[in-house]
């Protein structure tokens, strides 16, 4: 189930924002802290078909209450007595309020500052303190601050536990709560209302990652990233994995500590992890058996768990070079060869880009904003390294922009446009599907160019093809790249 938080200033416009929450959500949670005046909680929460949480939180605890731990304690006694379904009181006064009726309590752990040890202890007193649910709250910045959280609501205990994260995790474990059997996960009725910055919203659950559908059977494959193109893969994939009837859905994470998440892969029993630029090469640990070539590129992209451990693919470059061959064209089997290339970045794209040039023998350059890591990824491909200070005095016909960290521009660091001419072929792989600034100043100069987009749909499909043994349906590129 789906918990929106809606938290109104005015009485006058608390029941609307209850109103609009119930049309999504299957709990409201009505936090009275930001009320400017006292509430008639009665006559707020009548007339609504969805169960109801009063909360009414501290500042220390991220709340807005402004008055004194008496007015709170009153407030809240007052709430639970005009008989919503649950009640959150944190774990500190909630022996000091009695329970009433028949609302149920949902006592409150919470820390701002970093993620809680010692879960067991915690949960003993909740259950002395009358609890019918217990609820954990702290930062949830990456995959290992969650960590904790997850345990705890999939652990088989005498009460069930909700959390929430605080961060970019916080959705990491929301879904795999989901699965777990977590009472509700919370979500932000849209943007501008969120409990935290980056909560996602029911819309984003629903649309994006299918939440409603998962359940206990549902397989993972985890999404390195929070960015852009990382949501428009899970909703290729998740649309995709629909349309072929496979119980498998996307889970977006926020690496932390890399010994540590083989681990909770595994016990998470994730299938595959798809990576993206910045994380290509700090995942080459995790693969324990990696294809010759790919290794030779010092890249993955894709990961995946056979039977044997975890396997490493580098998909992007195969799929950069077969667009760039095609655009370049010609019966030849190695169109590249006839071809000075300059590939331009630092990073794991570059180096893979610069040896995948390299083996279909063209003839490669790599030149980047750090002249030192260039010269060490030109050392290992035996090509020649171009200082950046010289960028445009060298000749090239194919220009390969390999990294999303380029900046586009005419100040010191930055890489001028001018670079590019009209015989230029330009090849974006830096964030494929979106399109580098310096692509689509290659574009407006005249270049001929190949289109990041087309690069994407081949490596995506690589990769499903290489989880699942089918193609992604078309419709489902179209409700990925077509959503707003």
């Amino acid at each position: 189930m789906i918990c929106i938080t809606v938290a109104p200033t005015s009485r006058t416009l608390a029941k609307v924002d209850i109103l609009n929450a119930c049309r999504f959500a299957d709990v409201v949670e009505l936090a009275l802290d930001h009320l400017i005046k006292e509430p008639d909680v009665k006559d707020l929460i009548e007339g609504f078909d969805k169960p109801i949480i009063v909360s009414c939180r501290r500042k220390e605890d991220g709340g807005k209450f402004e008055g004194s731990e008496l007015e709170r304690m009153t407030l809240l006694r007052q709430a639970i007595v005009a008989g919503p379904a649950y009640v959150e009181l944190d774990l500190d006064i909630a022996p000091k309020i009695p329970r009433f009726g028949k609302t149920q309590r949902v006592i409150s752990f919470t820390r701002m500052d970093r993620p809680e040890t010692d879960i067991d202890a915690i949960f003993d007193e909740a259950v002395k303190a009358n609890a019918d649910i217990v609820k954990f709250t702290w930062p949830t910045p990456t995959l290992d601050d969650a960590w904790p959280l997850l345990v705890a609501v999939s652990s088989k205990r005498r009460l069930p536990i909700v959390g929430m994260g605080l961060g970019r995790a916080d959705l990491t474990f929301s879904l795999l709560g989901q699965k777990y059997g977590s009472p509700w996960i919370y979500a932000a009725l849209e943007h501008g209302l969120e409990a935290f910055p980056g909560q996602a919203t029911v819309f984003e659950l629903d649309e994006t990652y299918s939440c409603r559908e998962i359940d206990k059977h549902t397989v993972f494959i985890a999404i390195a990233g929070f960015g852009e193109t990382q949501t428009i893969t899970t909703r290729i994939l998740n649309a995709a994995f629909k349309q072929i009837g496979a119980n498998v859905r996307c889970l977006p994470i926020e690496l932390g500590d890399v010994k540590m998440l083989k681990k909770m892969l595994d016990v998470l029993k994730v299938k595959a992890i798809l990576v993206s630029e910045g994380n290509g090469q700090r995942l080459l640990p995790l693969a324990e058996h990696i294809d010759k070539l790919d290794a030779q590129s010092e890249y993955i992209d894709l990961l995946l768990r056979l039977d044997d451990g975890w396997h490493g693919y580098n998909t992007l470059w195969r799929s950069g070079l077969k667009a760039l061959e095609n655009a370049l064209g010609g019966d030849s089997k190695r169109p590249l060869e006839r071809h000075n290339v300059l590939v331009l970045g630092n990073g794991g794209m570059a180096q893979s880009m610069v040896y995948g040039v390299s083996h279909r023998k063209g003839m490669v350059s790599v030149c980047g904003p750090k002249d030192k890591e260039s010269q060490l990824i030109a050392s290992a491909n035996d090509c020649r390294m171009v200082p950046y200070a010289k960028l445009y005095e060298t000749l090239a016909d194919v220009v390969v922009i390999a990294d999303r960290n380029l900046e586009c521009g005419q100040h010191a660091g930055n890489v001028n446009p001018s670079v590019f001419r009209t015989n230029h072929t330009v090849l974006d792989v830096s964030d494929p599907p979106r399109e580098h600034a310096l692509f689509v100043e290659a574009r407006e100069r005249g270049c001929r160019v190949v289109e990041p987009q087309a690069v994407y749909v081949d490596q995506l499909n690589a990769q499903f093809k290489a989880i699942t043994g089918k193609e992604i349906p078309p419709e489902a590129f179209v409700k990925g790249l077509m959503a707003e």
